[in-house]
């Protein structure tokens, strides 16, 4: 991880008043970055986040497409990337997508893994009673990076007691 330069941190502390807007930028310049290269292999827009301190980048549809209620279809954003290993991209859907027209991702969260190198596509479903049309370069979805932790699996015959559960019989 490495801190995204800025030489002009200075500058913004020494006003005497401060926005809330300008409050956000300013905790938004000092979080942790880490590097995550994306190849675009169609026309499309790149990832990005909307708006400083957001968690989502949003995920724009590459293609023109009709979803009939009910239905689904594998939407394609036209980029591949690569995650650095321990790390995994989660694809959410986009609240408003959901509460206006019923669209939301099929297997959410879905998980782009670390070592996964296509394009990187979008399982849509229509749960709305209308058509929905997806445009080229519509927002579709949100990713979220997330630091995998790995589970090293060990084989016992019993378990420990879990002391967690209450017992009803008390």
């Amino acid at each position: 991880m490495k801190k995204k330069p800025n030489n002009n941190s200075y500058i913004l502390y020494s006003q005497s008043y401060i926005s809330d807007f300008d409050f956000i930028y300013i905790q938004w310049m000092f979080l942790d970055y880490m590097e995550i290269k994306i190849q675009k292999v169609e026309d499309v827009k790149t990832p990005c986040y909307a708006n400083p301190g957001d968690a989502g980048l949003d995920l724009y549809s590459a293609e023109e497409l009709i979803l009939k209620p009910g239905e689904r279809k594998v939407v394609s954003t036209g980029v591949k990337m690569a995650l650095p290993q321990g790390y995994e991209a989660q694809v959410r859907p986009k609240s408003g997508l959901a509460a206006k027209h019923g669209i939301s991702v099929v297997n959410t969260p879905g998980t782009v893994d670390a070592g996964y190198r296509g394009v990187v596509g979008v399982i849509l479903i229509n749960h709305g009673q209308e058509d929905f049309s997806v445009e080229k370069n519509t927002k579709i979805a949100q990713m979220v990076i997330n630091k995998v932790e790995y589970a090293d699996i060990q084989e016992v015959e019993s378990l420990e007691e879990n002391y967690n559960i209450v017992n009803k019989n008390n």
